[in-house]
């Protein structure tokens, strides 16, 4: 693999304005942040190896997804398996028909009117004959559908239009790690290994784009993300009251990638993560509940890291119990908060060099949705309503 020096290139969102309707943003010619996004277009066009670029939802790895050798450098570059499918990002309605060649279902019209651009990707058919299909098939394999999102991001946007060209972005970190929510974690992860990362500061949402299939029924979510099951109903009309989320297969031994983060293990620092959900914090701030698992562990597992939200309390900690504990953080009190914090935090408290990171699970509603699929995800032990679970390795 090409080894770089990676530059991490400044870029300012109010540099960049989207009329509506428009298919090209208004930059001028002479800031910092039109030079940094020209050498981001020059780069897609060129596809001699992808870079970072911010998104709502977390930073993306990308390349044009309508070359083969480029997309095949993602898969390289993030140690990702290639039957993993990527996202196709566009910067308009107009590329999807026009460069794409797609034809979206009808039956995702209400949703895309109400929240596109946006961390939401849909499942569209590819053409049936296969001299009509432009996309990359590194981006579908095996499929006869992909993933499409157009994100609400200026700056993926921009690189989007100006290059004319939709991009395959999976997140940027590497494989099986926490997701990027800064160029920093790109950084972290792949220095050396792009040549480019646009920094647009920290994402906004913090979970990845939710996944919709509109062309089964009734629809389903294939991957809860950053829009909720909640909104999607409440936009969706008739078509969408009935909407279900699919559930992981026994070790997803027999689910169908038909979108990133259904088969493999993901969102995984280091450090092993312990998920406690619907455990009841009690009087003393859930110090007794952690305290019971950390009496099991060994002598050498000394680095504990706590991340906690809702419920658990620190402060309530008797001074005994908060010993036990090297880095004490708040994920935050709302879902919103929680989303655009969990990597960010997991990530942190990972690279202080943790042996284990005991995380406070959420609810299943809202934002909780995909909060909880990452962190099940990531966890290898899982403490659920008087139940223990240790995953496999």
């Amino acid at each position: 693999m090409a080894q770089y020096t990676t530059e991490v290139l400044p870029v300012r969102r109010e540099d960049i304005v989207f009329a509506p309707g428009a298919a090209l943003p208004t930059i001028d010619p002479a800031t910092e942040t039109a030079k940094n996004l020209q050498r981001a277009v020059d780069l897609i066009l060129d596809g001699s190896a992808p870079l970072a670029v911010p998104t709502e939802t977390v930073y993306g790895l990308g390349a044009s997804a309508l070359s083969t050798d480029a997309v095949r450098q993602i898969f390289r570059v993030k140690n990702r398996p290639s039957d993993n499918p990527l996202i196709v990002h566009v910067s308009s309605a107009q590329q999807i028909r026009d460069v794409l060649r797609l034809d979206v279902p009808a039956i995702y019209e209400p949703v895309l009117a109400a929240l596109w651009p946006g961390p939401l990707t849909i499942i569209v058919p590819l053409p049936a004959d296969p001299a009509d299909v432009v996309v990359s098939p590194a981006c579908t394999p095996g499929q006869n559908t992909v993933g499409v999102r157009m994100p609400s991001d200026v700056v993926a946007r921009a690189v989007i239009a100006l290059s004319n060209t939709p991009i395959a972005a999976p997140s940027a970190n590497a494989s099986t790690r926490p997701s990027c929510t800064t160029a920093g974690h790109v950084l972290h992860d792949h220095d050396g290994r792009i040549p480019l990362i646009l920094d647009g500061g920290p994402c906004t949402v913090g979970v990845e784009s939710t996944v919709l299939d509109g062309t089964v029924s009734p629809p389903v979510v294939l991957r809860p993300g950053g829009v909720s099951v909640e909104q999607i109903r409440a936009v969706g009309g008739p078509a969408w009251r009935d909407v279900v989320v699919a559930r992981k297969t026994e070790a997803g031994k027999n689910e169908a990638v038909r979108t990133p983060g259904m088969k493999y293990r993901h969102y995984s620092p280091t450090a092993r993560v312990v998920l406690f959900v619907g455990e009841p914090a009690g009087a003393d701030g859930g110090a007794a509940v952690v305290g019971r698992y950390l009496d099991s562990l060994p002598a050498g597992a000394r680095k504990i890291g706590l991340l906690t939200s809702a419920t658990f309390d620190y402060a309530l900690w008797p001074p005994a119990a908060r010993d036990r504990i090297t880095w004490p953080e708040e994920l935050g009190r709302t879902g919103a908060d929680i989303s655009r914090n969990l990597f960010a935090k997991l990530r942190e408290i990972d690279e202080r060099g943790a042996d284990v990171i005991l995380v406070e699970g959420v609810g299943d509603e809202a934002e909780g949705l995909a909060i909880m699929n990452r962190l099940r995800k990531a966890a290898s032990e899982i403490f659920e309503a008087g139940t223990h679970t240790v995953k496999a390795a």
